[in-house]
């Protein structure tokens, strides 16, 4: 695993209980011993010491097998030059949000070493550094357009062996952006609310959410991504939508824990950066979005 973030140490905990041997390549000086977790796993909640095994060291020469990158979008590139000359013979997944184009952005690692993904898990690390999350039974996988290569499928192979349903999708690209693009109007909401928990409990500002994000259905347009996926969710009626999120909410604990637990505010605010960047520079005008500008 590269790092011990949120997204990598729940699922290395869930790989790791299913028989497989995982590590954590960690910058010098965050080397530690184990990780208080406080998670749920596909809805089992678990509170425990996960004693680890932590490196500071990754030479070239190394015999993983498989690399997980689960960075934030705007630390991916960094990861990808460091990681360009240590990939060894391993399968790199990459598990990753993206805006810009994924394929530019990994063009320094081995392309036929790659693998891509997307993880069903959110959650933060509070002040004690106990991780507080949940991962869920679903993870996607994608390709652009081509068949997955014989690695792409032994990374399937190994999460459905651990117990993970494969969602998959052949323009994983499009998938991707409406992801980030639905996110950036989740989250200049919860900018104007306050938290995430908020936002998600509150009538109003679910309903907000759901004008935020039709605001810039055009920036996708411009793309050539036709309204689709997660995003077409919001053509219902706003006060639909806001029932639906208010809903899950209360009755999904583990959904719960996951999204009242988010504790990156750099992460909230770089999707509404990323998005607004790119619509003002194809002139199209996102008032919504713009409103949260001194917030970022």
């Amino acid at each position: 695993m590269f790092g011990r973030g949120v997204i990598s140490a729940q699922y290395a905990y869930v790989l790791e209980k299913a028989g497989h041997t995982v590590e954590f390549y960690v910058r010098p000086g965050k080397k530690a011993a184990a990780i208080p977790l406080d998670i749920y796993d596909r809805g089992k909640h678990i509170q425990t010491t996960w004693r680890v095994t932590m490196r500071e060291d990754l030479p070239p020469d190394h015999d993983y097998d498989l690399i997980v990158v689960s960075v934030q979008h705007y630390q991916f590139k960094n990861v990808a030059a460091f990681l360009s000359g240590k990939a060894g013979n391993a399968t790199i997944l990459i598990f990753n949000n993206f805006w810009n184009d994924p394929m530019t952005e990994a063009a320094a690692l081995p392309k036929d070493q790659l693998a891509w993904g997307f993880p069903m898990a959110a959650g933060g690390v509070d002040q004690r550094g106990v991780l507080k999350g949940a991962l869920f039974g679903r993870v996607h996988f994608g390709t652009f357009g081509t068949a997955p290569t014989a690695r792409e499928i032994a990374v399937r192979q190994l999460f459905k062996s651990s117990g993970f349903k494969i969602l998959e999708h052949k323009d994983f690209k499009t998938w991707l952006s409406i992801h980030f693009l639905v996110n950036a109007g989740l989250l200049s909401q919860a900018l104007r609310a306050g938290s995430l928990g908020l936002l998600l409990s509150s009538k109003e500002h679910g309903q907000q959410v759901v004008l935020n994000v039709r605001e810039l259905f055009p920036v996708l347009q411009q793309r050539g991504i036709k309204v689709q996926g997660e995003a077409a969710l919001f053509k219902l009626p706003p006060s639909l939508v806001s029932l639906l999120m208010r809903t899950v909410m209360k009755l999904n604990p583990a959904f719960r824990h996951s999204l009242l637990n988010h504790s990156n505010p750099e992460e909230v605010k770089s999707f509404c950066r990323d998005v607004l960047a790119e619509a003002k520079s194809k002139g199209i005008a996102v008032p919504r979005l713009e409103s949260v500008a001194s917030y970022l």
